[in-house]
């Protein structure tokens, strides 16, 4: 579907009339218009959104202001001033307008290996064994790049600009692995901001493979983590992992708890380990699943060690859906996905992230910010009001990942915009946005996305 609409090619235009969601601009632009609701919009979530006309130069946001049209009565007429004539301006029709999104939590190196190898029962186990097989027979440099590639020309056609992925990383992978992410990371510097953590499971770093990695991980710039799973050995696996992230100045990102056992509770190991090493650097926990099958008092104890540690959380609903309590003939009864709103609301950052996609882990997906959204909104009900949750999948990642100037709009930052027809919530997440329009440092980009048949040489069995 082409784009609903098109962006001048030049380097100094306006986008007028965008309904911009309050809570995704940056604080100066939000004090600025908070007087800047429409009292004639249609929308039922108008209080949640402003509408504005937008000043593009040079790659940059220079002007965000009240819009031209359509503003509320209590605006003073000196604030909504005519645009000028000479310089070209595209009305949104009160469309949405957000920043970029930021997917920060994937596995990029996993990707499109479905048709190859697919998960022969959707269970996890099933995953894991059929991974371990895939890696081992074809996870060559060449492969490994074309398949991580192709997952970033999807992420930058559907309007991302930063990843973070997990790399599996054992033995000899680990060089292989990196390497092709350090030529990646090169390469699209200028269109995706991409990281990397390595994956192993913790028991890996108590010998002298681990110390290897962690330097490995060091070399490139990259983020030290793993699978964290509840066992004897955790306390001293944990210390480890601090220990080596400490002595190289990295942050930590773990797997924890994908599993519905209300005694999996390695969350809490690793709340309970920064505080003790007195970590000063950036902990992420992914999936957390467990947490959704405990009582209310562990739970809660959990939370409050995460939120004294400082641990942000970053949830995978889709996969998540895809892989908890999933038993042949049987329908599911528990879904696994954490309980961010006790989360949000006990002030730990959290985020929604897309995982896997067309793997062994989640046989779908498309590396759509958007999707990774609208699908986590509807499956842990973020909605009624839908307040802050577009942080989530914007600033808050951005934050978690260390990236203070991007998933927000405001004026002096760069112009990296998603644009839609959708004028609300409602309309955003009732149909596709296929038709959506990217904005990059200010110019509209190609949203066509690769064809699956580049892939074909790489599926033959």
């Amino acid at each position: 579907m082409p784009p609903f609409c098109e962006i001048p090619s030049v380097s100094h235009y306006w986008l007028r009339n965008g309904r911009v969601p309050l809570t995704l601009l940056a604080d100066e632009a939000l004090a600025l218009l908070q007087k800047s609701r429409s009292n004639s919009d249609l929308n039922s979530d108008k209080s949640d959104t402003a509408t504005v006309d937008i000043e593009v130069h040079q790659g940059k946001v220079i002007t965000l202001r009240p819009a031209s049209v359509g503003m509320a009565d209590d605006v003073p007429n000196e604030l909504l001033p005519e645009l000028p004539t000479e310089v070209p301006a595209v009305d949104l029709r009160s469309g949405l307008i957000w920043p970029c999104f930021v997917d920060m939590h994937t596995h990029l190196d996993k990707g499109h290996i479905w048709p190859r190898s697919p998960n022969p029962d959707g269970t996890f186990a099933g995953a894991l064994e059929t991974v371990h097989k895939d890696s081992a027979q074809r996870w060559t440099a060449a492969d490994v790049y074309r398949r991580m590639e192709f997952g970033l020309k999807c992420s930058y056609a559907h309007g991302t600009q930063a990843i973070r992925t997990h790399l599996d990383v054992f033995d000899q992978q680990g060089k292989i692995s990196f390497e092709v992410f350090r030529q990646l990371r090169e390469e699209w510097a200028d269109r995706v901001l991409l990281q990397a953590v390595c994956l192993v499971t913790l028991d890996y770093f108590m010998g002298p493979k681990g110390e290897a990695l962690a330097d490995l991980v060091a070399d490139a710039g990259g983020i030290l983590g793993g699978v964290a799973f509840t066992n004897p050995e955790i306390v001293q696996q944990m210390d480890r992992v601090f220990e080596l992230a400490k002595a190289r100045g990295l942050d930590l990102d773990f797997h924890t708890d994908e599993s519905l056992d209300p005694d999996d509770m390695a969350l809490r190991y690793v709340a309970e380990a920064a505080i003790r090493h007195e970590f000063s650097g950036r902990i992420t926990c992914g999936h957390c699943c467990s947490l959704s099958v405990q009582s209310e008092e562990v739970a809660s104890t959990t939370i409050k060690r995460v939120k004294e540690a400082g641990v942000s959380v970053v949830s995978l609903p889709m996969c998540n859906l895809y892989l908890q309590d999933r038993q042949v003939g049987r329908s599911p009864r528990f879904r696994g996905v954490t309980i961010l709103h006790e989360l949000k609301s006990a002030g730990v950052k959290v985020a929604l992230a897309s995982d896997n996609c067309r793997d062994p882990f989640f046989a779908y997906g498309d590396h759509d910010g958007l999707e990774a959204f609208t699908q986590s909104v509807r499956i842990g009900q973020l909605d009624h009001p839908i307040a802050d949750w577009p942080q989530a999948i914007t600033r808050s990642p951005a934050q978690m990942m260390g990236l203070e100037k991007i998933g927000q709009l405001g004026e002096g930052l760069s112009a990296d915009l998603v644009a839609f027809k959708a004028r609300s919530f409602n309309e955003l997440m009732a149909r596709g946005q296929s038709d959506r329009v990217v904005i990059r440092k200010g110019k509209q980009i190609d949203t066509a996305l690769p064809d699956y048949a580049e892939l074909d040489d790489l599926m033959n069995n």
